[in-house]
C-alpha cells in the first residue's frame, strides 16, 4: 500500500477527514475512529507511514507511547471511566484492519458492551512455556537493547 492509498496517512497530513481530532504533536495525531468501541475511544497514529508497532523505530515508538499517555490522561480526566485499555494490533490474526500503526486508547465502564479482551480458561503446559521463554530469550539476545538474564 502506498501512503497515497492510506486513510490514516491522509488524516495525519490534514488531507483526510477524521471524525474529531482531539490532540496532536509534531509527529503524531490523535482522533476518534469512525466506529468507536466506547465514547472517548481515541486512535493515536504517527504522521509517517509505519505498518505496525514492531516496524517503528524506538524514537517514534517512544513518541507514540508518550502521546498515548497524554491522550489517556486527558480521556481519564474528561470522562472518569472505570478503567482504560491501550491496544495495538499487528497483522490480520491480531485483527489489524488498517495497516498504519495506531494505538487505541479505550475508556472502559462496567457493562460497556465492549466484551473481554483475553480468552477465558486457556492453560498451557509449563514445558511449552519454558521452551517458548528460551526461544524469546535467545531472540532478545540479538537485539541492541540491554537485557536482564533471568534464567
Amino acid at each position: 500500500m502506498s501512503t497515497a492509498d492510506c486513510d490514516f496517512c491522509r488524516i495525519a497530513s490534514g488531507a483526510g477527514d477524521a471524525v474529531e481530532v482531539v490532540c496532536e504533536g509534531h509527529d503524531w495525531v490523535a482522533f476518534f475512529p469512525l466506529a468507536p468501541a466506547t465514547p472517548g475511544h481515541t486512535l493515536v497514529i504517527p504522521r509517517t507511514h509505519v505498518i505496525d508497532l514492531w516496524e517503528a523505530d524506538t524514537e517514534l515508538a517512544s513518541h507514540l507511547i508518550n502521546a498515548a499517555i497524554r491522550v489517556g490522561r486527558a480521556v481519564k480526566t474528561a470522562l472518569c471511566p472505570d478503567g482504560m485499555n491501550l491496544i495495538t494490533s499487528s497483522g490480520p490474526a491480531a485483527e489489524q484492519t488498517v495497516f498504519h500503526l495506531h494505538l487505541h486508547v479505550v475508556p472502559r465502564w462496567e457493562n460497556d458492551g465492549f466484551g473481554r479482551i483475553w480468552p477465558t480458561e486457556r492453560r498451557y503446559e509449563n514445558a511449552v512455556l519454558v521452551n517458548v521463554a528460551k526461544l524469546v530469550r535467545s531472540a532478545c539476545s540479538f537485539s541492541n537493547e540491554p537485557s536482564i538474564d533471568r534464567r
